[in-house]
This record gives C-alpha cells, sequence and structure tokens, in this order.
C-alpha cells in the first residue's frame, strides 16, 4: 500500500494528520469504531470454518479472511495519513464502518444467497476509501502523490470487476473470480502499484507513522484474541456438562494467555521501535505488518475454532479435520510471529519459536490416537514453553528496552 511522502514536520494541510519527526500519532476513536465491525467479522469467520470442517469449507473461509484482513489492512494505512479527527474523514469512516457491518453480516452465506451483498460492501470499501484518498490530496496534497492513489485506484478497480462478476456467478466459478480478484489485491503492494503511463511506486514514497501502524495492527491481534476469549466464554456456559468442560476450558484460557505473551510481551513494542527508527518505514509496514501478519491473525482464528470443538466435545477422539484445527492454529500464530521478529527486528529466527514449530509438527504422529482434550492441552503446552522460553532468553533485551523508555 503506499502512502504519501512527507516531510519530518508539516502542519496539517485540508485532511492530512500533522506529522512530526520523532511523534507517534494517535490511535483514535473513531478507528477503534470502525474496528469494531470486525470483532463481528472475525467471528463470523470463525463460526463458518467450525460448521464446515471441510477441505472446501476451508478454501472458502481462507479466501474471506484474505479480504477481510485487506480491506482492514488497507484502511489502517489511509487513516494513517488522514487526520481522523476532521468530520470528512469521520464521515467516511463511519460509512466503511455502515459497509463493513454489512460485509461481516454476509461472510456466512459469501458463497451462496450474499454473495452480492459481500462482493458489493467489499468493492464498496476498497474503491470508495481511494476516491475519497484522491480527493482529500487534491484539497491539500500534490500531483505526485494523487498519482500514487490514483495507480492504487486503478488496481482495485480491476480487481473489484472480478470480484462483481464473481458475485454473479455459482459454484466454483464464484471461488475463481473471487480468487483472481483477490489475487490482484494481493500482488498490488509486491508490484509497487505499477500502471502502463504512470509508472510505479517506490518504498521510500510509503512513508508511515511507524508507532501509529504498528499500535493499529497491535489492536487487530488485540481483536482476534478478545473473540478467542468470546468463543471460549460462550462455549463454556453453554456446555451441558460443565465439570467436563472445565479442564478444556483452563487449556483454552492458558493457550490464549500464552499468544497475548508471545507477541505483546516483547515482539510488539520492539516491531514499534523497529519500524519508527527504519529508514524506510514504508518498506517495513508491507512486509511486517501488511503481509505477515496475516499468518498471526489466521493463527488466532484457527485456533479459536479448536478450542470451541475441544470445550464441545473434549472427550471424542481427534478426527483430521479436528487435529489439523487444533496443530494448524498455533503452528501458524508461531510461524507469523517468528518471520515478523526476524523482518521487524532485522534478527535470526527465534530459537525457542523454532523448537516450537519442531514440537507441534511432532504432535501430527499420536494426533488421531488423541482425544480432542489432550491434543488442544499439548499444544497449549507448547505455546507456554514458548511463551517462557522467550521470556527468560530475552531479559537483556528487556532491560535495555526498559532504560530506553526511562532515558525517554
Amino acid at each position: 500500500m503506499s502512502m504519501p511522502k512527507s516531510s519530518s514536520h508539516h502542519a496539517p494541510s485540508g485532511l492530512l494528520r500533522e506529522r512530526t519527526a520523532g511523534g507517534h500519532g494517535k490511535v483514535t476513536n473513531i478507528e477503534l469504531f470502525f474496528d469494531l465491525v470486525f470483532v463481528y467479522g472475525v467471528t463470523q469467520l470463525s463460526h463458518t470454518l467450525l460448521h464446515d470442517l471441510s477441505l472446501i469449507g476451508a478454501a472458502h473461509v481462507l479466501l474471506l479472511f484474505l479480504a477481510v484482513w485487506w480491506v482492514w489492512i488497507f484502511t489502517g494505512w489511509v487513516t494513517n495519513w488522514l487526520d481522523p479527527d476532521r468530520i470528512a474523514v469521520r464521515a467516511m469512516m463511519l460509512a466503511l464502518t455502515f459497509a463493513g457491518l454489512l460485509l461481516s453480516a454476509s461472510l456466512p452465506q459469501a458463497f451462496g444467497e450474499r454473495g452480492l451483498l459481500f462482493a458489493g460492501a467489499y468493492v464498496t470499501m476498497q474503491v470508495g476509501r481511494s476516491l475519497f484518498m484522491v480527493w482529500a490530496l487534491h484539497r491539500g496534497g500534490t500531483a505526485s502523490q494523487r498519482t500514487n492513489f490514483v495507480r492504487i485506484l486503478l488496481w482495485l478497480c480491476m480487481a473489484g470487476a472480478c470480484w462483481l462478476i464473481g458475485a454473479w456467478q455459482d459454484g466454483a466459478p464464484r471461488f475463481l473470480w473471487w480468487i483472481a480478484a483477490l489475487g490482484i489485491e494481493y500482488l498490488g503492494p509486491a508490484a509497487y502499484f505499477f500502471v502502463p503511463g504512470l509508472g510505479r511506486s517506490t518504498t521510500a514514497d510509503w512513508d508511515v507513522e511507524g508507532g501509529h501502524f504498528a499500535e493499529r495492527c497491535s489492536l487487530f491481534v488485540i481483536i482476534a484474541l478478545g473473540e478467542s476469549l468470546v468463543v471460549t466464554g460462550s462455549s463454556f456456559a453453554e456446555s451441558s456438562a460443565m465439570a467436563d468442560a472445565a479442564p478444556a476450558f483452563v487449556a483454552a484460557f492458558l493457550g490464549c494467555v500464552a499468544m497475548w505473551w508471545i507477541y505483546f510481551d516483547l515482539g510488539a513494542e520492539r516491531g514499534s521501535r523497529a519500524i519508527r527508527h527504519a529508514a524506510d518505514p514504508g518498506r517495513t509496514a508491507r512486509l511486517a505488518y501488511t503481509y505477515l501478519h496475516l499468518p498471526i491473525v489466521a493463527g488466532i482464528v484457527v485456533s479459536a475454532v479448536g478450542d470451541e470443538l475441544s470445550l464441545s466435545h473434549p472427550h471424542a477422539r481427534c478426527e483430521l479435520p479436528a487435529a489439523i484445527v487444533l496443530i494448524g492454529g498455533p503452528l501458524l500464530y508461531l510461524l507469523g510471529n517468528a518471520l515478523f521478529k526476524m523482518t521487524a527486528g532485522r534478527c535470526p529466527f527465534p530459537l525457542s519459536h523454532l523448537v516450537g514449530l519442531v514440537l507441534l509438527a511432532l504432535l501430527a504422529v499420536p494426533a488421531l490416537q488423541l482425544s480432542v482434550f489432550w491434543l488442544a492441552t499439548l499444544t497449549t503446552v507448547v505455546l507456554l514453553v514458548v511463551a517462557v522460553w522467550e521470556t527468560l532468553s530475552l531479559r537483556g533485551v528487556r532491560r535495555r528496552l526498559a532504560t530506553h523508555a526511562g532515558h525517554g
């Protein structure tokens, strides 16, 4: 996603945020209000996967998840530049919130009778937001900045045509058209939004306020973890045999705690510091946050499905779909965290995460011989081991961060 380049300090121009060198733009209440829609969206995705643990069902949910993440992260890029306290920007955000609510409501039937509602809401959000940005830059930006967003707009219009054509199809044709649409959108930043006659962007043009952008992405991780807690609490409350479900409830909660710890103990802060001090923050934002946060959030969503399975059928023998969910969720989460930390912090692949990934892979051997509860418990133990290992191994880093914070 490209953003117009800014100077180290400028007064707000038109609808743009004020930027100060070394500053940290606050996340505003309207941005948090917009995020509430995606609490619902993430819940819809996890329930949709739970009700169809087939290969086709998983493929459908994966495509929908990629679309939900993409519309959210593109909005995060735009609000990093626009000033959400301006009335026009607030109006745009509220319109996006309404469209996002429609999109989230349509998710379970996106490949059924509500395909046009899903595609229409999605395209409206992507294209409408880009049109607004071109208009906002016309009021306060430069010609090169507007050209930058014209490129983005053209890519999203091309993808939007595929989304809408797919919505008028049924079955496999819809899926294929939507794969093509998603492919166009995900290829855009990697191709620097190249348009014949308009050229392409460069990472030097993608100037983001790193602290704000890192905080926005960490808040989406909180959204996903919050949805996991909601699933855990609701499933336990609805259980007809709470005594049987209690151990699974504790294991699910500890798994969620371990996930929080692995990302937020030091990873989120180190990533925020890295992007704030990066010579090319746009490159870091594109790879470490736009792309590599995908497996992190996906891992939480899949793990929430595993938690619900362990609470509703703790003593059932693991079948293949359940085993894939119970192991795959934590595996995706650890892999995403490792790649994020390695990319943002420019450090080696964390040994604790590597060991955790190996242990999760080894659990695949006895998985089908275990009950759902015991497999879920063992994956939680792996996550706790990784969390404790990283905490102990990075004590020196923690002290340095505390020292720098005190000096700051």
